[in-house]
């Protein structure tokens, strides 16, 4: 056989072949430290602006599903957060594929407005990136929208306005909501059940985000002299409205139904001019929680000196659901911890919840919730007035079928 010569450079020599090795074997073990190092977990949320008080509390009930999660460990290696800012919609956006692209995160949690989670959402559909929307409500999040890499834990706007409306029959209504697509979604859903309940639109205001003056509002709420105010909105924007509300002598005059509030907001806003009845995901003092929920509630207190908001709680689940469908996936696989999460159930109250496989949104209880005449404790504003349902099945036809819903998902 012809031998074949090298050209001089190319010829293997001892030393190459050892250096050769030797790089091959750092190659190897780097490939085995990244098997057995962090896993890393990406969480957005409002760090500025009008939710930034939202946001903080949906990271600290993320951060503590870790903790409390087998030690911070997932598939026996420790998890590590990314926590980036929810700033705008176009944020939100480049901060998802930061994650995706910079950080190799095997998923995300956070997106708390419906505007940010779904330009979150194009990202975990294209890079294939297992995300949780902790804190959007427009129905579009798990309805038209919807992907397979996308899930929600808070209730659809529809399914809170109804909850609402219920009180509403033959009433005369105000809508006050803000100016984008959970505020358009509320005004969608109320307009179309006013026939329904025998109700009549008397006005109708969509505020901008970040409105810091709303006497002009109120003056129109008063002129039209309505029966209830069907309200939306969220942190600084509710806070400032009810404060108001309060010095220009209307609180208790009409009564105040508002929907995805947050206990953050009437923290803020404080008891001589809270009130209201209001539906939310949760409440820290609901005496109907569950074991788990109580001990979550009391890691919290103990670390952060104030209980958990319903956005904490909220960013609990998403993280938790997140970690034990990993866990329970046995991988890190986007495809596999999205089939895992479409399993994932808690059964540890009197009401088990868990995702539709069909459309991703969590489907349990709303609590119904009512400022206290007198307000006494730090924390605690609220009296829970009833669960939103009672029973898995009537808490399921509260969320609408699939026909109903309009989801269409492609295969993973």
């Amino acid at each position: 056989m012809k031998k074949v010569r090298l050209p001089v450079g190319l010829a293997p020599t001892r030393r190459g072949l050892l250096a050769l090795g030797s790089a091959l074997c750092l190659m190897a073990a780097g490939v085995a430290r990244a098997d057995d190092g962090p896993v890393k977990v990406g969480i957005i949320t409002p760090k500025q602006g009008p939710s930034a008080s939202i946001g903080l509390h949906m990271a600290r009930g993320a951060e503590m599903a870790v903790a409390l999660h087998n030690g911070g460990k997932v598939l026996g290696r420790p998890v590590e957060t990314v926590w980036l800012d929810e700033a705008s919609p176009q944020v939100s956006q480049q901060n998802m594929q930061r994650m995706a692209d910079e950080y190799k995160a095997v998923g995300v949690v956070g997106g708390n407005s419906s505007a940010a989670a779904l330009a979150m959402m194009s990202v975990a559909a294209r890079e294939k990136l297992p995300f949780i929307s902790a804190g959007s409500s427009a129905r579009e999040v798990t309805g038209t929208n919807c992907n397979r890499y996308t899930f929600r834990t808070q209730a659809p706007a529809p399914v809170q306005v109804k909850v609402a409306f219920g009180d509403f029959k033959g009433k005369k209504v105000y809508f006050l909501t803000p100016s984008y697509a959970f505020g358009q979604d509320v005004l969608r859903s109320g307009r179309a059940l006013l026939t329904e309940v025998g109700a009549t639109e008397v006005g109708v205001d969509e505020v901008p985000v970040n409105t810091a003056d709303y006497s002009s509002y109120i003056l129109k709420i008063r002129q039209a002299k309505p029966d209830v105010i069907m309200g939306a909105l969220v942190g600084l924007d509710l806070s400032n409205f009810m404060k108001q509300w309060n010095e220009l002598g209307m609180k208790g005059k009409i009564p105040i139904y508002e929907v995805a509030v947050s206990d953050t907001d009437f923290w803020d806003i404080g008891p001589a001019a809270a009130t209201g009845t209001h539906i939310k995901p949760w409440y820290f003092a609901d005496p109907r929680n569950s074991a788990i929920e109580k001990e979550f509630t009391e890691a919290y207190t103990k670390k952060y000196g104030q209980p958990p908001s319903d956005k904490a709680f909220s960013g609990w689940v998403a993280m938790r659901s997140l970690l034990e469908s990993i866990d329970k996936a046995k991988s890190t696989k986007p495809q596999d911890v999205v089939a895992a999460l479409e399993t994932w159930k808690d059964t540890h109250g009197a009401v088990p919840y868990g995702y539709r496989a069909f459309d991703h949104q969590l489907v349990r209880p709303a609590v119904v919730v009512r400022l206290k005449d007198k307000i006494t404790d730090k924390w605690d504003f609220m009296d829970v007035v009833r669960w939103t349902s009672d029973t898995p099945e009537a808490t399921e036809k509260a969320f609408g079928s699939k026909e109903e819903i309009g989801c269409n998902m492609d295969a993973i």
